[in-house]
């Protein structure tokens, strides 16, 4: 029986995650500690028997270098990869590249907090979860999920939002649960994956 394997990775933290700058599609690299939380997700998967037969990706730099850094400590260097935007972090508009304290005392803590944490309200010339749930969901469906259900052990280094739409679906959650949900950076989760695409077992290796 295939094993139907699929792992998802939160990309390590970025130069702007630890300058407290909303990031959304800006491109920024990864900082000291996010190269070395991208290593250690290799190292955990290694240290799982881990090995991958394709891998995919955002157009950042910064997943995409999380997803390299990893694959070198499990030895897997030259995997075939598929990058798409579908996968890109949400999109923050006017917010991108502003310091999260200056934002709140432009537009104040509450309407801040809203565009953050609400499903469906985006701020300014940006996305909402729910928006980015709308592009990352089909694209996990029409490319990802078919090849996991063929036996394809699949590795996905992505973002905090646009994990989060795979995860609504592995784990059948509510939009006010997804919400609530927090992916540790650098940290996999592994699915084993039922025939009919429902979660068999799931192992998070953020502790």
């Amino acid at each position: 029986m295939s094993d139907r394997l699929l792992v998802l990775v939160r990309h390590g933290q970025s130069d702007w995650n630890l300058k407290n700058l909303f990031t959304g599609w800006k491109d920024p690299d990864l900082s000291e500690l996010g190269i070395s939380e991208a290593k250690d997700a290799g190292r955990k998967l290694k240290a799982q028997g881990l090995t991958f037969d394709v891998a995919f990706t955002s157009v950042l730099k910064r997943a995409q270098r999380t997803l390299d850094l990893a694959l070198a400590e499990i030895g897997q260097t030259g995997l075939p990869t598929k990058c798409d935007l579908a996968l890109n972090e949400r999109d923050y508009g006017d917010l991108s590249g502003l310091n999260k304290d200056d934002a709140r005392k432009k537009w104040g803590e509450e309407q801040v907090l809203i565009w953050r944490r609400s499903y469906d309200v985006p701020p300014p010339g940006g996305e909402s979860l729910k928006d980015t749930l709308a592009r990352a969901l089909p694209y996990y469906v029409q490319e990802i999920l078919p090849g996991v259900l063929r036996g394809e052990r699949t590795l996905v280094a992505a973002h905090g939002n646009s994990l989060r739409a795979l995860i609504m679906v592995l784990e059948k959650l509510t939009p006010e649960q997804i919400l609530k949900r927090e992916l540790a950076t650098g940290a996999p989760v592994i699915y084993r994956l039922n025939a009919d695409s429902t979660v068999a077992s799931k192992l998070d290796l953020a502790a």
